[in-house]
């Protein structure tokens, strides 16, 4: 967080600089959801590079790498999905796990290398659960 900054400034900064707008985030329980056009917009606005890596692919179920380049900040972290019925069997019900595991990777690297985990901000890609009701 930059200095000096409450955390609503922080995160009012990097929506606003962004050009995030009211549609690009809702209240889910105790998160605020994010978007995929808001995490685009933050991608953009702060040219964040994003590389990704297959890890494994299957019928049902892959894991993809992305690699989050900022300046010289780096992060790596993994997005997954899971073909199921309901979320108590898999973690969506569409075959696209490839392109599903893929958007849950993005948003996680964003989230992260911009430091909005720590906020209690998440992507709406990264649980079937934090979808707009």
């Amino acid at each position: 967080m930059e200095t000096g900054l409450t955390k609503k400034e922080f995160l009012s900064k990097i929506f606003k600089d962004a050009g995030c707008v009211a549609a690009d985030f809702f209240k889910h329980k105790h998160y605020t959801i994010i978007t995929r056009s808001g995490i685009e917009k933050i991608m953009a606005f702060n040219n964040i590079e994003v590389d990704y890596t297959l890890e494994r692919c299957e019928p049902n179920f892959c894991v993809v790498k992305a690699l989050c380049s900022l300046g010289d900040k780096t992060v790596q972290t993994y997005g997954s999905a899971l073909k199921g019925s309901s979320h108590n069997d898999g973690s969506t019900n569409t075959w696209y796990v490839a392109e599903m595991a893929e958007k849950r990777a993005f948003s996680r690297g964003v989230l992260k290398i911009m430091g909005l985990y720590e906020h209690g901000i998440m992507g709406a890609d990264e649980s079937e659960d934090f979808k707009k009701g």
